[in-house]
């Protein structure tokens, strides 16, 4: 493992990161300041005078690229800067928010674990069996249909009409069943098929033979022979899939009423906090890296190869 090349990586991700937010909050539409004191008084107290409180305030008229170098210092500084609409520290606001996608990143990972590698290596122990074609169907399904339509199919069957969970909300535990049940299916769709072709990759090799000639069963063979070949492809795409899940559930969480980081980047976005888009997206981007890392070094041990 390359340490110096990961640690290069890490310092591109700050300045790409960095560097792309700053640009792209400063070429979008509009006064900024208008947006900024929207954010700040509300919409009701907004007007030229708020405006130009904020425009003074923040040197928007000649600061030009000097809040990115502003924000470059503070990164320096293991920093984030501060939030141009509450006034705290981004990383205050960041972690909480943070905190509550990784529970539900969390929780939708296992869940999906439960769900689809069980099922996808019975089924790839019958290959072609009535289970595999079975599955085969269901995650064609699973996959094709948007995550915000699955969103709002289970809400309206187990929420509407059982009545049996709530259609959304923040604070306790059954509030995290249907995102993470939303989150989880999709999941589950695609780490059912990893494991099932795995499984019956694993059953035409010849130590799988060989296994089942020494007498060993079908469950001996696997946990002895076959568990490293199948946990390996699912142990890459859950690491990377875990990744995508607190970057991309901006959607969920909005259906949801979910106070994750996902939703509160848009809301960043929209009132031009540029500190906290900066800040969240450079978060993102180092948490991607350090979760890649990561599975290297897990996928490293898994490897029946034994590699290292």
């Amino acid at each position: 493992m390359n340490i110096p090349s990961r640690l290069l990586q890490l310092l591109m991700v700050v300045l790409m990161v960095g560097g792309a937010s700053y640009l792209m909050m400063q070429s979008l539409p509009g006064d900024a300041s208008w947006r900024i004191a929207a954010g700040r008084y509300g919409y009701d107290a907004l007007d030229a005078a708020a405006a130009a409180s904020v425009r003074a305030e923040m040197g928007m008229e000649s600061s030009g690229g000097l809040s990115f170098l502003y924000w470059l210092g503070d990164i320096l500084r293991l920093e984030l800067g501060t939030s141009l609409i509450s006034g705290e520290p981004v990383w205050n606001e960041i972690r909480h928010q943070l905190g509550n996608s990784l529970s539900l990143a969390g929780a939708a990972l296992g869940l999906s674990l439960l769900i689809g590698p069980p099922l996808g290596l019975l089924a790839g122990l019958r290959a072609g069996g009535i289970l595999d074609r079975c599955l085969l169907a269901v995650c064609s399904l699973l996959r094709a249909i948007p995550q915000f339509l699955l969103a709002l199919v289970l809400i309206l069957l187990l929420a509407v009409e059982m009545g049996v969970l709530p259609a959304a909300g923040h604070g306790e535990a059954q509030h995290f069943i249907l995102p993470a049940l939303t989150l989880a299916l999709g999941l589950a769709a695609v780490s059912a098929r990893l494991a099932r072709d795995a499984m019956a990759a694993v059953t035409q090799t010849a130590f799988h033979d060989f296994a089942r000639w020494k007498g060993l069963t079908t469950a001996q063979t696997f946990w002895r022979h076959g568990l490293r070949h199948v946990a390996l492809p699912l142990v890459t795409y859950l690491g990377l899939q875990f990744v995508t899940l607190v970057e991309g559930v901006v959607v969920i969480e909005s259906i949801f009423g979910w106070p994750g980081i996902g939703h509160a980047l848009v809301h960043a976005i929209f009132s031009r906090d540029v500190p906290m888009v900066q800040g969240t997206a450079l978060v993102l981007g180092v948490g991607f890296v350090v979760i890649n890392l990561l599975v290297d070094l897990l996928g490293r041990q898994l490897d029946p190869r034994g590699v290292q």
